[in-house]
């Protein structure tokens, strides 16, 4: 699997730097820049990234670019709303750690939504009923695996294409099939296909 190209957004050198430092050495993610997103059209023709991470701040920054998967870290709740609203398809806390960030970017990668649980209120109020509903994300692992149970591979063939255990993959079956909220391979390769997160 290729790697994916990351281009930082943030006003602040510090918050770029910090979130580059978060994200180095994570498997599958490639930091292709950071920059400040004063002249952003010009840094995408430069960079072609295929996830935007976004230190949100305080101000309010320029429509976002509708092409690509953004995810964007907010200082606080109030936030989400907005954030969801100029484009963003991801939406984490500052404080989210490397692991947690690295997953989100990946799931965005692949055309899925990924929402910090405490964020749901926000964007749905009370009452309000999703018709899909936001998963957790999906670790890039279990987004290989995911790929291979969609071919109709068993664990025993898709533990030997990724070298690992049949029990590994059992393993990992199981984390998909809690977080699309299912109850069998098949109704996960099928959810997982209207999420856009995998191509048949």
């Amino acid at each position: 699997m290729a790697d994916f190209k990351i281009l930082i957004v943030a006003e602040n050198p510090l918050a770029r730097m910090g979130l580059a430092a978060l994200l180095a050495g994570q498997p599958g993610l490639n930091i292709a820049g950071q920059v400040s997103g004063a002249s952003l059209l010009d840094d995408l023709d430069l960079y072609n990234p295929d996830v935007l991470v976004w230190d949100w701040g305080w101000g309010t920054p320029p429509e976002l670019p509708r092409h690509l998967p953004v995810i964007t870290l907010l200082k606080e709740t109030a936030q989400a709303s907005e954030a969801w609203n100029a484009g963003a398809r991801g939406l984490l806390l500052g404080n989210t750690d490397a692991d947690s960030l690295s997953a989100a970017v990946t799931t965005a990668a692949h055309g899925l939504a990924v929402l910090e649980p405490s964020l749901a209120g926000v964007l749905l109020p009370s009452g309000a009923e999703s018709t899909e509903p936001p998963v957790d994300p999906l670790t890039q692992r279990e987004m290989e695996v995911l790929q291979l149970l969609a071919e109709g591979l068993p664990n025993k063939l898709i533990a030997q294409r990724l070298s690992i255990t049949d029990h590994t993959v059992k393993f990992h079956v199981n984390a998909i099939m809690g977080k699309l909220g299912v109850q069998s391979r098949t109704e996960a390769v099928v959810r997982a296909t209207k999420l856009g997160l995998i191509i048949l």
